[in-house]
């Protein structure tokens, strides 16, 4: 779900940015630094990634991050 700026254009909620780097952060050890510099699509990208390894490593879809 995205938030609307005073220009009209679609912000990624705030919430959404942090769960993600901290799914990233636990899993590929990666900087706040390195996180920032990906873009949203990247960033997407590499917790799918993730898991997917987890996916098939433990078995538990728990250990996932659901990309609605």
């Amino acid at each position: 779900m995205s938030r609307k700026s005073a220009q009209g254009m679609s912000l990624y909620p705030q919430d959404r940015l942090y769960q993600e780097m901290a799914f990233l952060a636990y899993y590929l050890h990666w900087s706040n630094e390195d996180l920032m510099a990906l873009d949203h699509w990247e960033r997407r990208r590499w917790c799918r990634e993730v898991s997917g390894i987890n996916q098939k490593l433990s078995g538990n879809e728990q250990k996932t991050f659901e990309l609605k």
